[in-house]
């Protein structure tokens, strides 16, 4: 643990919380690292947590805590994979509900990670660190997922994903019966104020998602939709869907708790993706066929609509 403090002088007067801080500890990462300690409460000024666009005073005593990152052994695992699609360039995954993506404290085996460094010869890695992986799901969404073997293929795909032009159809069951046949949820996405562990529409310190859905089936207490996102935000399905009203069946995180018994996790599927690939430049499309609890979860509903 690092602990780093200073007393703001009458040069500083004015600046921003995360601009000042950016100033006197030239060896972080960037302003968005020193932003999420702010968000995360390791910045103190005179004893008391402020926002990153605190104007700094003459005299105000500032206190930031730096945890010392633990250092990630990534590990090869035999695992399971169900690999929809592989050559030179590329992998395409059709991860199971309830696999990680990526060691992190908590989960540091048994990860999807851990299976395709056993798995592939090469992989490329991120600006996180991270092998291979250019985009994310959820622990305990299943469906597909985009790997890359090499940095330019990875550069590459990041470019297309970070600039909406990879396409990608998830599949979800919400709750409540959705009276649109098609609708588009378009409010601001950012951390929530008091659970940091969560997201939430909010309109400050948030960034743009957009969400459009399409209904293909209604019951009683529920509706089937098909889903596509315009950007990727964290969490982002499962926090448009419940803002509405109608969040994901099964999610203990955004849903009402009344229908977990029906599915053990979220009820969303990534079913489609497509992208331009990345050496030969012709447009590819992948499918992953819906998995056998949310195929049951339909089940149930419909034979509950149909049994009044």
């Amino acid at each position: 643990m690092e602990n780093h403090t200073f007393t703001v002088e009458s040069g500083g007067a004015g600046t921003r919380l995360d601009v000042y801080l950016i100033a006197r500890l030239p060896k972080a990462p960037s302003r968005t690292y020193l932003q999420k300690l702010i968000r995360d409460d390791k910045v103190h000024v005179n004893g008391a947590a402020r926002k990153s666009h605190y104007k700094v005073e003459p005299g105000d005593f500032i206190e930031v805590e730096i945890a010392r990152p633990r250092k990630l052994e990534l590990k090869a695992e035999n695992l399971s994979l169900n690999i929809v699609f592989e050559d030179e360039r590329l992998i395409v995954v059709d991860k199971p509900a309830g696999m990680v993506v990526h060691p992190a404290p908590g989960n540091y085996s048994g990860t999807l990670i851990n299976a395709l460094l056993y798995h592939a010869k090469k992989l490329s890695y991120s600006a996180q660190g991270r092998p291979g992986i250019v985009h994310r799901l959820d622990k305990n969404t299943s469906g597909l997922l985009v790997i890359a073997k090499d940095e330019v293929s990875h550069a590459f795909l990041a470019k297309q994903f970070g600039k909406r032009k990879a396409d990608k159809r998830y599949l979800a069951v919400v709750e409540g019966v959705v009276q649109l046949d098609n609708g588009v949820v378009e409010h601001p996405i950012g951390r929530h104020p008091r659970d940091r562990k969560r997201m939430s529409v909010r309109f400050s310190e948030s960034k743009s998602a957009l969400t459009r859905y399409k209904v293909l089936e209604r019951f009683d207490n529920g509706t089937f939709l098909e889903i596509k996102i315009e950007t990727g935000r964290t969490h982002q399905i499962r926090v448009h869907m419940a803002y509405i009203g109608h969040p994901v069946m099964g999610d203990e995180t955004y849903g009402s708790g009344r229908t977990r018994s029906l599915i053990g996790r979220q009820a969303l599927h990534a079913a489609e993706i497509s992208f331009i690939h990345p050496e030969t430049k012709v447009p590819v499309r992948f499918s992953a066929p819906m998995p056998a609890d949310i195929v049951k979860l339909l089940e149930k509903l419909k034979k509950a609509s149909g049994s009044k």
